[in-house]
């Protein structure tokens, strides 16, 4: 009963989602915030404006940091929430049903799809990072692979048992490929814009 019970609460999950929605939610906040007072004043700089390499200016003034007609970060104002509510809702006892999960797994790999090309956009064109879009990746992306494993584990995502066997066990290494996916994008940043010693600089001159 008590093992039935847990497959069916998975709180490690929920507890993640929560904090993950928490910080991804932070994140949006303050590049909304910053988006309107620039609005208000062209001549304001932002509070995350660190250097020449590290700032959000340059990404909330592109047309690629308003993709759909209105500032990225109001998508986030939007889709964190969510991710908060199916985190609290788990706590509180709640389960889904199999279409929920699976709504809610292509949620998270359009979340990560979008972070995959702004990644894209900031390293390979943009050449800037900005510090809360760099946070909103750093959740993005743990919390695709927890969300997708875990639906491949209980098999709300059709799977042969093997899959669903092999889910289960990498679900537990998470952290360890967040990093590997961290580590690519911090490759692929020192590769095409020597991010490493830039950031550096630039955190001297604060």
């Amino acid at each position: 009963m008590p093992d039935t019970l847990e497959r069916r609460r998975p709180l490690a999950l929920a507890i993640f989602l929560l904090i993950a929605g928490a910080l991804g939610l932070l994140a949006a906040f303050e590049l909304s915030v910053e988006k309107v007072l620039t609005l208000e004043d062209p001549s304001h700089v932002p509070n995350c404006n660190v250097g020449v390499l590290v700032g959000c200016s340059t990404n909330l003034a592109s047309w690629q940091g308003s993709v759909f007609g209105f500032p990225n970060p109001f998508v986030g104002l939007m889709a964190w929430p969510v991710v908060i509510t199916i985190a609290v809702a788990i706590l509180a006892g709640a389960t889904f049903a199999r279409w929920f999960w699976v709504g809610f797994n292509v949620g998270v790999a359009g979340a990560l799809a979008f972070v995959g090309w702004l990644i894209y956009q900031s390293i390979y064109v943009l050449d800037v990072l900005c510090p809360w879009c760099m946070l909103t990746w750093a959740v993005t992306i743990p919390t695709f692979w927890a969300v997708t494993l875990y639906n491949l584990r209980e098999g709300h995502i059709p799977g042969s048992a093997r899959v669903r066997r092999l889910a289960g066990a990498w679900l537990k290494w998470v952290p360890l490929i967040t990093v590997v996916c961290y580590a690519i994008v911090i490759v692929l940043a020192q590769a095409q814009m020597n991010a490493i010693p830039r950031v550096m600089i630039d955190l001297q001159n604060l």
